[in-house]
């Protein structure tokens, strides 16, 4: 390569790299409601209709709605009890809850905007509180932006791989060190929905130590085979319960 194209390249990939930080800086706002200063590139409004064009769809992936409108009723009014007495009432999310009809799959997950999921074989492992436990750590995800924060942080980390692939032959060095960071920013996603979980718990009646109880579920569903917490975006149950009983004493003193 002749060293004037040389010179240009690293100028574009420069240039590539400079945007993303700018834009980046640019997308940098604090949540009202955890405080925390986020990289977000959506509305509200675009995640809320993220989630409502994504929702049929997700739920189609596991075997639809379940049938009994009975439980179904029941998820959503121990969900909409949960946003009654928390914060998530002042937010603009719709928020609906969902009970899939998959009874193989443990699993429970929130779109952004407010539609939240969980599957027939781990509801049917829960009581009451239990349920307001997982709920209401799919809620904080909702609340703390969580899915358009890593749909920001993603792009941010695209385009700065891409600069540096113009820019020379470190795209692929730079692309490992994002999917890292978005790794581990994922655990910390998880812990913080855990402790609002927790927090909503205790404002709608509910006993927050059940949360601890169905980490305990989580752990033994996976079994002795799973994934090491460094490969996982969610941290290791036994690290979550240990932050779950320090949420417990900051907001309950017990």
């Amino acid at each position: 390569m002749r060293r004037g194209s040389w010179k240009i390249r690293i100028l574009i990939g420069l240039a590539i790299v400079a945007f993303a930080f700018i834009q980046r800086c640019n997308n940098k706002q604090e949540n009202p409601y955890t405080g925390r200063v986020q990289n977000i590139n959506m509305t509200t409004e675009q995640e809320i209709s993220i989630g409502l064009q994504s929702a049929p769809e997700m739920a189609q992936q596991h075997g639809g709605l379940y049938p009994d409108e009975r439980l179904q009723a029941f998820v959503d009014a121990v969900g909409q009890r949960l946003v009654r007495n928390s914060i998530a009432r002042e937010t603009p999310y719709q928020y609906d809850f969902h009970l899939l009809a998959d009874d193989r799959t443990i699993n429970a997950f929130a779109l952004p905007g407010g539609q939240c999921f969980i599957t027939y074989a781990l509801f049917s492992q829960l009581n009451e509180a239990q349920l307001a436990g997982v709920l209401g750590h799919e809620i904080g995800h909702v609340i703390g932006r969580h899915s358009a924060e890593r749909i920001a942080e993603s792009t941010f980390w695209q385009t700065l791989a891409t600069g540096a692939s113009v820019g020379g032959d470190m795209g692929s060095l730079v692309s490992g060190i994002g999917q890292n960071t978005l790794l581990k920013n994922g655990r910390g996603d998880e812990l913080e929905s855990d402790e609002l979980g927790v927090l909503f718990m205790i404002q709608s009646g509910y006993d927050p130590y059940e949360m601890i109880k169905v980490m305990q579920i989580l752990k033994a569903a996976a079994g002795p085979n799973r994934v090491p917490e460094f490969q996982s975006t969610h941290p290791d149950p036994e690290n979550r319960i240990e932050k779950i009983k320090e949420a417990i004493e900051k907001y309950s003193g017990r």
